[in-house]
């Protein structure tokens, strides 16, 4: 609750709550309402699913009152047309053209590190001169070892529609540090008005 909330306070625009228990960043759906319900409405809120049926994410979705999908996982392009909030699909630099074509042009890409075990969440970056030719092609939300120190840099290179941080501001998994969140903030504000 804390940590959402200083975000919140701190500019960011929206906010991941991780539903997939292997994860250690996982939250219960009614910790994620609880949550939800004291945030302003102009932040997003994005419930992260890995592998989870259509069906089982649109209950969790009721459950929680969170408005956007990301889905970190292998679900195929048919989740689409099965979902009714907005997608936000993660991608890596090996699977995007895959993607691009698959997917629908309103899906938002999460352009992240490969890891099929971890599925995000480990700090390594991604390449920011690939990273902006997809840029350019489609919207697309950057991760992928992000930190206060290199935000401003990264968003110069790849110039995406956003950015997402998750280990680059933390003491341990699931464990956020606060100052390391506003300086990451300030830092990404300062330079996507640029």
């Amino acid at each position: 609750m804390e940590d959402a909330q200083h975000a919140a306070e701190h500019g960011a625009t929206a906010l991941g709550f991780v539903l997939w228990p292997q994860s250690p960043r996982f939250v219960s759906d009614r910790m994620v309402a609880e949550i939800v319900a004291t945030l302003p409405d102009s932040v997003k809120t994005v419930g992260v699913f890995v592998n989870e049926s259509p069906e089982g994410i649109a209950l969790t979705m009721q459950r929680t009152g969170l408005n956007m999908v990301q889905l970190h996982g292998d679900e195929p392009n048919t989740y689409a047309s099965h979902l009714a909030w907005p997608i936000v699909r993660s991608v890596t630099l090996d699977t995007s053209a895959a993607i691009v074509s698959e997917w629908p042009v309103e899906t938002t890409l999460l352009l992240d590190a490969a890891d099929p075990e971890r599925r995000g969440g480990t700090g390594q970056a991604v390449d920011w001169a690939k990273a902006a030719a997809l840029a350019r092609r489609r919207r697309v939300v950057l991760a992928g070892g992000l930190t206060p120190d290199n935000v401003g840099e990264a968003i110069a290179a790849v110039r995406p529609y956003g950015i997402d941080v998750s280990s680059g501001v933390e003491d341990a998994p699931g464990l956020k540090n606060a100052e390391k969140v506003s300086r990451f903030l300030a830092n990404a504000l300062k330079a996507m008005e640029k």
